[in-house]
């Protein structure tokens, strides 16, 4: 019965799990997978922008905030919460999803983002080159009941 299950078992496990031997050819892909879920509050309302002979990007920046205790006290008491905030720089790309962002994303709305991380490069003003980490959204689900048009 075992032998039934190992050889579909076998095929599964390798969709997973590449390695080099010498049944496996050193060209073959790896699965990898780069994907965030972010829950927070937007930071200014969106800007679009356009690099000349590029497509739009609808950009702006969501907060997510982390606390724990920090007192050794059984009594909670509020001085023993810390917070950090920390800022993502969220760029939308998508025709349809960088619309929408662009025209009912605003400041202080809550919203969830799915994307995933981006790291690149760029020339400041004064040509000294910068790292950028960026979420590139896929998809963007409103959680505040404050939606307004950008007027």
């Amino acid at each position: 019965m075992a032998r039934i299950f190992h050889k579909p078992l076998q095929q599964i496990w390798r969709q997973f799990v590449r390695y080099e031997s010498e049944t496996t050819m050193p060209s073959v892909l790896e699965r990898s997978l780069n994907r965030i879920h972010l829950l927070g509050r937007v930071g200014q309302d969106p800007v679009m922008r356009q690099a000349e002979g590029k497509n739009p990007v609808t950009i702006f920046s969501l907060a997510t905030n982390e606390m724990w205790r920090s007192g050794d006290s059984e009594v909670l008491q509020g001085s023993d919460i810390t917070q950090k905030t920390t800022w993502h720089r969220i760029s939308v790309f998508r025709p349809g999803l960088r619309d929408v962002a662009y025209q009912y994303v605003r400041k202080g709305s809550r919203i969830y983002v799915e994307g995933k991380i981006d790291y690149g490069e760029y020339l400041d003003k004064n040509n000294v080159k910068r790292q950028a980490t960026t979420v590139i959204a896929d998809n963007i689900i409103f959680l505040s009941d404050y939606t307004r048009e950008k007027e």
